[in-house]
């Protein structure tokens, strides 16, 4: 456990990116908790209620989080809309350095993205032009295995920030590979597994020195990374993309495996 604690940095509870908090912030009840045994694992509830933070309807939500292996972190959310149709598009917003506590930045990672395309955003991160784009000759080609700091000076995602706040299309159904990272100096690897049709790649561009890890070490600029697997960003606003609208009596399922090497 000693390694995994100088990967993660910080586990977020699911967060919808929407209303003027992100459920992320609000209260959640532990409904079942096995400390022990080769899978331990924690499952939280919260009731989302009709109108809060803007949304329609009554929303039964479970997060698990499970130590599904010696080496892999699953993380389960579903989601039950009870009597109205409801925007649903929960995403984990977990910041992750290979290299360990006091590392410094990610930008000598190697990453690799299972996307041949991505979702242009504008400087507000909506996808105001509904366009998909080709990845290929672009500063956001991760087809093979490409430092994260390979061209990220040549992005800029508005408000003076320069780095990636991407979001991407992932190829394929069902539960499959999204992203591979690795880190030559530690030796550390990962494999993103998810069943979700899209992702978000930041790279920590708005660090500051105000978020603490493990060990209490402050992270700057570039410190960590992010990979959230997610739906369509905005897609309640464009019908051109797949819908996140969930109907009463359907279930959303939302399933990610971090799997670690070393």
């Amino acid at each position: 456990m000693t390694n995994w604690g100088a990967t993660i940095m910080s586990i977020a509870l699911p967060d919808s990116k929407g209303g003027h908090r992100g459920f992320s912030k609000v209260i959640w009840t532990v409904k079942e908790y096995v400390g022990g045994g080769h899978s331990p694992y924690i499952t939280l509830f919260y009731h989302i209620f009709d109108g809060e933070q803007g949304f329609p309807g009554d929303l039964e939500v479970y997060a698990t989080y499970q130590l599904s292996s010696p080496y892999t972190l699953s993380v389960r959310t579903n989601a039950t809309a009870l009597n109205k149709a409801t925007p649903v598009n929960f995403l984990h917003h977990l910041y992750l350095n290979l290299g360990g506590q006091g590392s410094g930045d990610v930008l000598g990672h190697t990453l690799q993205l299972s996307a041949s395309r991505y979702i242009p955003l504008d400087d507000e991160l909506l996808p105001s032009s509904g366009r998909v784009d080709p990845v290929a000759g672009t500063n956001y080609d991760f087809r093979t295995p490409t430092p994260i700091g390979a061209r990220i000076r040549h992005v800029s995602r508005g408000k003076g920030l320069v780095g990636y706040d991407t979001s991407y299309v992932i190829g394929g159904d069902g539960m499959r590979k999204v992203a591979a990272v690795r880190d030559r100096k530690s030796g550390r690897g990962l494999e993103l597994w998810a069943n979700q049709p899209a992702m978000q790649l930041y790279t920590g561009n708005g660090l500051n020195n105000t978020i603490k890890g493990k060990g209490g070490k402050v992270y700057e600029r570039y410190g960590g990374f992010c990979l959230e697997t997610q739906g369509y960003p905005d897609a309640v606003n464009h019908p051109e993309f797949p819908s996140q609208t969930l109907r009463p009596g359907h279930v959303y399922k939302h399933d990610m495996d971090y799997k670690f090497s070393f």
